[in-house]
């Protein structure tokens, strides 16, 4: 499960017209992803809730050479905390439940219970420990654990920080959240889901997820190691996650959610607000910030391989995702990409050239920290032996490749960094933008 998610921010700055779409030019691009093995899996894009781009590349399980397709199922992480809030803030205008409800109404036995209320969970605010950071995680999660089980590993945990001190994302709150919404419904996860947005939605390829099952159209997710896709044998088991990170579905599914959800059709107004309401960092199971007088919201995912990203624009009312099973190119990047061959922008498609080989010593002319106007980040560049990292202060921390004189690039966070060593500058290229940065 992503934690950092805050570069989203950054993917849109043009209006989509009908004029400026160029369907060729999106092809092109995917073709190309395929032909170099830069990623496996779908995207979906509508506009004003109509699907107007759908494309899938690669396998959905290599070995039997089964290609993926529109209606290929996906893990999707933690997108599935967009759908968790949803169905809390139905109960919230339902007042079955509210915000300022204390989580020792449900759970006393957690650390600083009676002052955890229920935004300070949908918010990242309650300083829970993050259990996926659980020095053993890596066993139990890929066996089914009961809810006793899963509380008792909560339970002999201490806070992180006080109650609304700061955001930091933690998925023992949308954990919590779902055994919650369990008690208040009388009913799994999975079958509130079902009949909370499935149903209503009229959703075909959406739920809760279980063992993948290829026969079902559903994928397997792959890594790419010395040229060439490795299956990802270990499967979570839903029982962890279960509303942090449990949900199955389609970019198209994805998208009539999103586009539904934005519309008024799954929340009260007010209720829709205080989601989009990004002001302590975090919105209600969205991110978001404001860009070129534009405002931009969703979620990413990653979980046993698989990476997704959903956004939501409401002034062009377009929604996009991006699913992948085998991940070279990051959805972030991919994304990007899309938009500006979609805006017509003026575009290149991506090279796929070698790295470029660098001695440690060659390394030392970039490092340094790096301000910007423009940018929120500062960023920081070290080396560990012969390769360059770049941190982002309360962002990612990434290696970086060279792929040309004083050019450096990471696929993983879709981030371009040309350096100006003798100006002690460095110009940044994300999603599409370019910010300067200049060496302290």
């Amino acid at each position: 499960m992503i934690k950092n998610i805050t570069c989203i921010a950054f993917l849109i700055s043009y209006t989509i017209t009908a004029q400026t779409f160029n369907k060729t030019k999106i092809d092109s691009l995917f073709t190309l992803l395929e032909a170099n093995n830069q990623g496996m899996g779908s995207i979906s894009i509508y506009k004003e809730g109509k699907q107007v781009y759908k494309n899938s590349i690669g396998y959905l399980d290599l070995e039997n050479t089964i290609k993926a397709n529109e209606k290929t199922k996906y893990r999707i992480g933690s997108i599935t905390k967009t759908f968790t809030a949803t169905m809390i803030m139905q109960l919230v205008d339902e007042k079955k439940l509210s915000l300022e409800t204390l989580l020792s109404d449900y759970f006393p036995e957690v650390s600083n219970a009676n002052k955890i209320t229920i935004e300070h969970m949908l918010r990242h605010r309650s300083g829970l420990f993050n259990l996926t950071e659980d020095e053993n995680f890596m066993k139990w999660m890929l066996v089914p654990n009961t809810r006793k089980q899963m509380m008792d590993r909560i339970v002999k945990r201490k806070v992180d920080f006080q109650p609304d001190e700061k955001t930091t994302y933690s998925n023992t709150n949308y954990l919590l959240l779902s055994y919650i919404a369990e008690e208040i419904e009388g009913k799994t996860y999975a079958e509130i889901l079902e009949s909370r947005i499935i149903k209503p939605l009229g959703l075909k390829r959406t739920g809760y997820g279980k063992k993948i099952n290829t026969k079902d159209n559903e994928a397997l997710s792959y890594v790419r190691e010395n040229s060439k896709w490795k299956l990802v044998e270990n499967q979570t088991d839903m029982s962890v996650p279960i509303g942090a990170g449990s949900i199955v579905s389609t970019p198209t599914e994805l998208n009539s959610f999103y586009t539904s959800l934005f519309s008024g059709k799954l929340v009260s107004k007010a209720s829709l607000e205080k989601m989009m309401d990004t002001s302590t960092g975090m919105g209600i199971g969205l991110g978001g910030e404001t860009f070129f007088d534009k405002q931009a919201y969703g979620h990413n995912g990653g979980i046993d391989g698989f990476q997704s990203l959903t956004l939501y624009v409401p002034e062009d009312k377009i929604t996009i995702s991006y699913m992948g099973n085998g991940v070279v190119m990051s959805p972030n990047n991919c994304i990007v990409n899309v938009l500006k061959s979609y805006y017509d922008k003026e575009y290149k498609l991506p090279k796929f050239d070698g790295p470029i080989e660098l001695k440690t010593e060659a390394l030392d002319l970039y490092l340094g920290i790096y301000t910007s106007e423009s940018f929120p980040f500062q960023i920081t560049i070290t080396k560990k032996d012969t390769v360059l990292i770049a941190d982002a202060k309360d962002g990612p921390t990434f290696p970086l490749v060279g792929y040309t004189k004083d050019g450096f690039k990471s696929d993983r966070a879709g981030a371009l960094l040309n350096f100006h060593p003798t100006e002690n500058k460095m110009i940044l290229e994300l999603n599409g933008n370019k910010a300067t940065f200049i060496r302290k």
